[in-house]
């Protein structure tokens, strides 16, 4: 299959499901290798020449330091990487424990995984892609907890854009509205609110217009993206 990622290798998180699964079958058709994590990658069928399927456990830094030295090792290296794993709880009676998963997933897990990985993208002069989300934008009340880690790897990704962007990697943020993914259903379940998937973002919008931006010429970089459904849900 050929086409304008044909023979660049892609490492998507959080493959199984919602964006992530929508930016990987995106990535196959246009001719990407995929390297994918996630929760039941197994049982994805993804149109793409090479596909190789990790689980891994995100909250673990000896399986992610394991799996990108095994990515680097297996496939001599990484041209995109795509951070869309992630965790949220609403503000509980722990408000510290459910911090500490959030913060684990959603940042440290993403800032240690560019770094191991770093070099690789470094060398083919590759192009990271953060999905964040849209409360990084603004504070709503009750998620607290998940907005300060959303706020913080906003604040990685525009880090690491300074420090990375003389090598040649490119560093995008993308900030999805509400989109209809099976998390997204369950954070109207907890609102208690009417899911209605019809009036919210798709997965399939977010990952056309990630793979529009991963395919510009160099002598163009997107830095920021904000996406909102057309109608408020």
């Amino acid at each position: 299959m050929q086409g304008p990622l044909t023979n660049q290798i892609a490492v998507v998180t959080g493959a199984s499901s919602g964006i992530g699964k929508a930016i990987a079958e995106a990535l196959g058709a246009q001719g990407a290798t995929l390297c994918l994590f996630g929760r039941n990658v197994d049982a994805l069928q993804l149109p793409a020449p090479r596909v190789a399927r990790f689980t891994v456990d995100l909250g673990d830094e000896l399986q992610i330091r394991d799996v990108a030295a095994r990515l680097q090792k297996d496939l001599g290296g990484v041209d995109i990487l795509i951070h869309s794993a992630g965790v949220f709880v609403q503000d509980g009676p722990d408000p510290h424990a459910d911090f500490d998963l959030q913060h684990r997933l959603n940042v440290r897990a993403p800032s240690l995984l560019s770094r191991e990985l770093l070099p690789a993208l470094q060398a083919r002069h590759g192009q990271i892609v953060f999905i964040n989300s849209s409360v990084a934008r603004r504070s709503p009340a009750g998620v607290s907890h998940y907005t300060e880690t959303k706020t913080a790897l906003k604040a990685f990704a525009d880090s690491l854009r300074d420090e990375v962007n003389s090598t040649g990697v490119r560093v995008l943020s993308v900030f999805p509205g509400r989109t209809a993914t099976p998390m997204q259903a369950e954070i109207h379940r907890l609102e208690g609110k009417e899911y209605r998937p019809e009036r919210l973002l798709q997965p399939e919008d977010i990952a056309s217009v990630v793979i529009h931006t991963l395919c510009l010429p160099r002598t163009a970089e997107v830095t920021e993206i904000d996406i909102r459904p057309m109608q408020k849900p």
